[in-house]
């Protein structure tokens, strides 16, 4: 009996998560996945070269070329297209499976929705909407991505900083209980940020150069936690730093538990967690870290248990570490593997 094909999956967007997804793809030997096209304004000499090289994650591990129009690895070629609009292209003729929107401009259902009318039978967005209702479901791999199905058009695979502490919080809430939750994300800079001081329409904090200054941005974390989790809904506060790094980023959390507890209770709690069913989810440690050593680990959460800490009987701090672009692209893949496998 022939195995079945792989998948057909496109990207649309190719910056930092799109290439990342890609690299991905390759690092891990994924045979049910398999990119057919990317749609990027950047001219095809700065993809092939992005591609092949990158200054967080290092070398392509694969031959990477190009030809006219195509970006050819591994003597796959993956065709290049240059659209801005989604009703730029004929995505019915590509014949895929699931577009992985790695832009972050479609915010709304009826951005969203442009997509779907252009041809493309489902959409799984890296980044997390506003409005709940722009999506048909939010996943968070490892604890809800059984609702995923054929019925779904629309996904939208949460946050970096999301994928990290939903599990960690569901868990805890579930063993210890959880009363009242406080979270500072330290994130590393990124591509909305200048380098030196320069005008930013929005955030007058982020005109501010993103490698000199530590510096507090918005953040819906707390929303997108409660929308997961929203047996937690009105006990979650969350804000967020941007730090001089490239990348690798952490979740300082801070737990009022609903019953006494101790840091040995805790530590033992998240690395059984960790040794477990999750183990490909979180990653547990007492080393003494630093950020860079998780450069390219692709958990979604990886607890420094040497600074958990415990102030009285019910007050718990945690750390926990995450690369915030490859822990996420690997979520992306496994989100879209399960998915595609339910609709086959």
């Amino acid at each position: 009996m022939s195995a079945q094909p792989p998948f057909r999956i496109a990207l649309n967007g190719y910056g930092r998560i799109g290439r990342c997804v890609m690299r991905a793809l390759h690092e891990r030997g994924d045979r049910d996945l398999q990119v057919v096209a990317i749609n990027d304004l950047a001219d095809l000499a700065s993809i092939e070269y992005l591609t092949r090289f990158d200054s967080t994650h290092g070398r392509f591990p694969a031959q990477v070329g190009r030809g006219e129009d195509y970006l050819e690895i591994d003597g796959q070629r993956i065709g290049v297209l240059r659209q801005p609009e989604p009703e730029g292209i004929d995505w019915r003729s590509l014949g895929i499976d699931l577009l992985l929107e790695c832009s972050g401009q479609y915010t709304s259902r009826e951005q969203a929705g442009r997509f779907l009318h252009a041809g493309v039978p489902r959409v799984l967005f890296s980044q997390p909407m506003v409005n709940e209702a722009a999506v048909d479901a939010t996943i968070v791999y490892g604890v809800n991505q059984h609702l995923l199905g054929d019925a779904q058009r629309l996904v939208s695979n949460a946050s970096c900083t999301t994928n990290c502490g939903v599990p960690l919080l569901k868990l805890l809430n579930e063993r210890v209980g959880l009363d009242y939750v406080s979270i500072t994300t330290i994130h590393s800079a990124m591509n909305d940020q200048p380098v030196i001081d320069a005008y930013h329409a929005e955030d007058l904090r982020r005109t501010r150069s993103a490698f000199q200054s530590m510096i507090p941005v918005s953040t819906g974390l707390a929303r997108g936690i409660e929308r997961l989790l929203p047996e937690l809904a009105g006990r979650i506060q969350a804000k967020a730093i941007r730090v001089p790094t490239v990348n690798v980023s952490a979740l300082d959390i801070t737990l009022q538990t609903h019953r006494d507890t101790t840091a040995a209770e805790v530590n033992q709690l998240l690395r059984e967690t960790a040794e477990g069913p999750w183990r490909d989810l979180i990653a547990y440690t007492e080393l003494p870290h630093a950020s860079c050593d998780f450069n390219h680990d692709p958990h979604s959460a990886i607890v420094d248990g040497s600074q958990t800490r415990v102030s009285g009987p019910r007050l718990v701090n945690l750390l926990v570490w995450f690369d915030n672009e490859w822990g996420f692209a690997n979520r992306m893949l496994d989100v879209a593997s399960c998915w595609l496998s339910r609709t086959r």
